[in-house]
């Protein structure tokens, strides 16, 4: 059987058209990537979700940014609102990895309930004083300890609610200080210090099975983009120590220069496993889905491993996690773990 796409992609609207089915069903993406543009009410959800792995034949990955707060897909009054995770992280205090092991479950419930089953979270980036406001109160801590330790009980809560984690951003976003989304930031922190902040937080999340990476210059390493740097998917998989399915952050954002299909060549080049392209329009993603060609043997292993965490939701009691979450968030928590 032939590998899938060494790509995840998304798609235009709430409704599939038909020349999108056909164009799946020929890409073979190995996932797709939801956004607000797609998301509706839960019916329609649940409809495209299904349209989307019956186009594929096979149960197909399918990933939200759902972190809450600014980047959050779902919302009211179909779903929860959700804090800013660092603003959650502050009001919980000690209680603050319980906390988001409960928000992340609940969360996970929600996703699982319209057919997503991972999502692009947590975020592993340190926050710091000149971390770019598009980011910092997306992170989950402000030293690489606390943030190891909130993004791990925010990853577990997914897991345990059937939800596939994704890592983000690696080898660490926290110190740009541009947004990536319009400009290629670069971090001028020496190798020393980043290994013992930034790449400290992800060393200690390198078992998780999905990842993302960062489109970030790290000139102490390379000139390239880590997502474009084959030295930097180096350190990620030998520094780091990440072995689990790695994908890029989204190839058209403008931090990378170039035609999308010389993007995605040049990551998959650099070792990336997939190719993320999440604004479904259709010549952009033909021209990935044709540079990124075929899962490698060694990604279509960990994409392998990756979807051998997804499994049924481990039975929980929304209501009694809902009312626990907002007693801690209230200060009425003892912060067990």
């Amino acid at each position: 059987m032939m590998a899938a796409g060494a790509t995840i992609l998304g798609c235009a609207g709430a409704v599939l058209t038909p020349d999108e089915t056909a164009f799946f069903r020929a890409a073979d993406p190995w996932g797709f990537i939801l956004f607000a543009r797609n998301v509706e009410t839960p019916d329609q959800l649940r409809r495209l979700t299904g349209d989307l792995r019956a186009g594929v034949g096979r149960a197909a990955p399918i990933l939200i940014d759902q972190e809450g707060g600014r980047v959050a897909r779902l919302r009211p009054p179909h779903w929860r609102d959700w804090l800013p995770p660092l603003d959650q992280v502050a009001r919980a205090g000690a209680a603050a990895p319980r906390s988001l092991w409960l928000r992340a479950r609940l969360m996970a419930a929600e996703l699982r309930a319209v057919g997503i089953d991972a999502n692009c979270a947590p975020c592993a980036d340190i926050a710091g004083p000149r971390t770019h406001p598009f980011l910092r109160n997306r992170c989950l801590g402000e030293t690489a300890a606390e943030v190891a330790r909130n993004a791990r009980a925010l990853a577990e809560g997914l897991l345990a609610g059937g939800v596939l984690p994704v890592v983000k951003h690696i080898p660490g976003h926290g110190r740009a200080e541009a947004d990536s989304h319009l400009h290629l930031p670069t971090v001028t922190a020496t190798p020393e210090d980043l290994s013992a902040t930034d790449f400290a937080a992800f060393a200690a999340l390198a078992d998780l099975p999905l990842g993302m990476t960062a489109h970030i210059r790290f000139p102490a390493f390379d000139d390239a983009p880590a997502t474009a740097s084959a030295r930097m998917i180096g350190l990620i998989r030998d520094v780091i120590g990440f072995q689990g399915l790695l994908m890029t952050d989204d190839i058209s954002m403008q931090a990378l220069a170039g035609p999308v299909g010389t993007r995605a060549a040049a990551a998959i080049a650099a070792g990336c496993d997939l190719v993320l392209h999440c604004n479904g329009e259709m010549p952009e993603m033909a021209a990935v889905v044709a540079a990124a060609g075929r899962l490698s043997p060694a990604a279509e292993a960990r994409a392998t491993a990756a979807l051998a965490c997804r499994h049924a939701p481990e039975p929980a009691d929304e209501c009694a996690l809902t009312a626990e979450l907002t007693a801690l968030l209230a200060g009425g928590g003892d912060g067990r773990a």
